[in-house]
């Protein structure tokens, strides 16, 4: 599954755009958004998603289950 950001949650501290290494995470018009289409849930690369890693916010950044779970090709 992809994650997602709790808008009212976030401080748009920006933490967790530099630390995706899919690039799927994006700031418009001052709010950050996860383009599920981009995110591997980092699968591959660590051993725990970055953007929850790096995030300063407990459970600003949450699994998605409108999203099918990622799966390595």
């Amino acid at each position: 599954m992809a994650y997602k950001i709790i808008v009212d949650e976030c401080t748009n501290c920006a933490a967790c755009e530099t630390e995706c290494p899919n690039d799927a995470i994006n700031e418009k018009k001052g709010t950050f958004k996860i383009d599920a289409a981009n995110c591997s849930e980092c699968i591959g690369y660590f051993d725990e998603p970055q953007c929850i890693a790096a995030c300063p916010i407990p459970d600003c950044i949450v699994v998605d289950d409108k999203v099918p779970r990622y799966v390595a090709a």
